[in-house]
């Protein structure tokens, strides 16, 4: 009970505890987007999915919505420090690429969107 007498308890607010789950930030997030949104366009995806979890955040984006991703893009803050937090997987859960920056990750779809568009 606390001074006062209302029997009113007074919880701290959470201050330096990690978050419940890993997330995008509004600028990776607007970088993963507008990529989908080009690819969209050139007609290569048509839907895709997001996931959070405590561990990682993944974007996947689906050519057609029934099948298996085409892709999809981790974010693992616990390897920031080791090989990179991003990660790119292919259509079968092969890495294509590992990095530090999101930017080079997304080189290989940005590359292949170039293709697209000039076949």
């Amino acid at each position: 009970m606390q001074p006062g007498g209302n029997g009113a308890t007074i919880v701290p607010f959470p201050g330096g505890r990690q978050p419940q789950q890993v997330g995008f930030d509004r600028l990776e997030l607007t970088r993963i987007l507008d990529l989908y949104g080009r690819m969209v366009a050139a007609g290569e995806w048509r839907d895709y999915a997001m996931d959070f979890s405590k561990d990682c955040a993944s974007f996947a984006a689906f050519r057609r919505t029934a099948d298996v991703p085409q892709m999809r893009i981790e974010k693992r803050p616990a390897l920031r420090q080791r090989q990179g937090m991003w990660a790119l997987f292919g259509e079968h859960g092969q890495v294509l690429k590992r990095g530090h920056e999101l930017a080079g990750v997304l080189a290989p779809l940005e590359r292949r969107l170039v293709k697209a568009v000039e076949d």
